[in-house]
């Protein structure tokens, strides 16, 4: 299990699909992530959770989710502001 201790500001957020999301802003707590995205879109605030990270590799925090499939979350849940 991911400690949210191990991500650090500025780390790049990659999906399981290999495609970079955006940028860690801050980690919030112990169950989300803060990101801007790689292509700003909108304002608001954009969240992951700290669930669907499966492996913090150097500056590389990785997702289980497809860059698709967080996109579609972000959309679903009435983004820019959250996922």
């Amino acid at each position: 299990m991911i400690q949210a201790s191990q991500i650090r500001d500025r780390m790049q957020i990659v999906g399981s699909d290999g495609q970079q999301l955006g940028a860690v802003e801050q980690v919030e707590g112990s169950s989300r992530i803060k990101f801007t995205p790689k292509a700003a879109a909108g304002g608001g605030d954009h969240y992951i959770p700290l669930a669907w990270v499966t492996a913090v590799e150097g500056q590389t925090v990785r997702l289980s989710k497809s860059s698709h499939d967080v996109q579609q979350e972000l959309e679903r849940s009435g983004a820019p502001r959250r996922a």
